[in-house]
């Protein structure tokens, strides 16, 4: 009798209770979890409606799910009759560790939220930086991934990318095409320039503003340096750059101008040979 008794005092003061505890600490976790999920979502609408850029929403997002999860499960540990005073001490300390251990990682996340809030490029955007160019395909948390030229995938940490210079060719609605042309010393400068303006002008998307432009850039040791310039709009610049290098090239062949008269390099010798003080005319 006395056993029986012990046992209906074992469940009542404590089973009963823990239970009840237990199934609180199930039903606030699966309510919680709900309502952060919902909240989330309602926070990722309002920042999408706001035309936010995708990262800075994703991290937003996450920041928020960390944040309120950590407080929900202080607040079952409540519920549970457990102090969350050790626990939130025990948080901090390995927080600590981990900033010590992950330095450089942090470094990376601190160096993402600074890429994604000055937004030097967004995904997309083609870009020099790290010494590597390519276009930007996605800014994660703690690196950035580019697809380069030759279609290779790159992966940049932040801090390293963030510390760099970077170049970005889409800011911009338009762009320069800078070439150059060397012509040989019997070519009239003149004649070539009115040759080379006139057709560069029909290369296709070439911008009348502001207007293409050749003009004398130097003389030099093998013939007058011309330099050709125009501009583009910045989708196009690839296509205009390769056309006024053939047009340059088509020009001077139609034109029939002599290359350029270069000069030997002397080998030292007892008895130099005289013409290797000539200029040699090519071909």
């Amino acid at each position: 009798m006395e056993h029986l008794l012990n046992m209906e005092t074992l469940v009542n003061l404590y089973l009963v209770p823990f239970g009840l505890k237990l199934l609180a600490a199930f039903v606030i976790w699966f309510i919680g979890g709900m309502l952060i999920n919902t909240f989330a979502k309602v926070v990722r609408r309002v920042l999408t409606m706001r035309q936010l850029e995708p990262t800075l929403i994703n991290y937003a997002v996450s920041a928020l799910h960390v944040i309120l999860r950590v407080l929900l499960v202080m607040g079952i540990l409540e519920v549970c009759g457990i102090p969350t005073t050790s626990f939130a001490a025990m948080i901090g300390a390995v927080g600590v560790a981990l900033g010590v251990a992950w330095s450089g990682l942090l470094s990376n996340f601190a160096a993402g939220i600074f890429l994604v809030v000055l937004r030097p490029f967004k995904v997309g955007d083609y870009i020099t930086a790290a010494g590597q160019t390519g276009t930007v395909s996605d800014i994660g948390l703690v690196m950035t991934t580019m697809t380069t030229d030759n279609n290779l995938r790159v992966l940049i940490g932040n801090n390293k990318l963030f510390s760099d210079i970077i170049t970005n060719f889409n800011v911009n609605a338009t762009r320069r095409v800078d070439l150059r042309c060397q012509i040989a010393y019997s070519v009239d400068p003149n004649e070539a320039m009115a040759r080379l303006n006139e057709r560069v002008k029909a290369i296709p998307n070439v911008l009348e503003t502001p207007a293409p432009a050749v003009a004398i850039q130097e003389f030099n040791a093998t013939g007058t340096l011309l330099a050709v310039r125009l501009h583009a709009a910045t989708p196009n610049f690839g296509q205009v750059y390769n056309d006024t290098n053939r047009a340059i090239a088509e020009v001077c062949l139609a034109s029939g101008w002599p290359a350029p008269a270069t000069y030997q390099v002397a080998v030292p010798s007892a008895q130099p040979k005289p013409e290797q003080d000539q200029a040699l005319p090519q071909a």
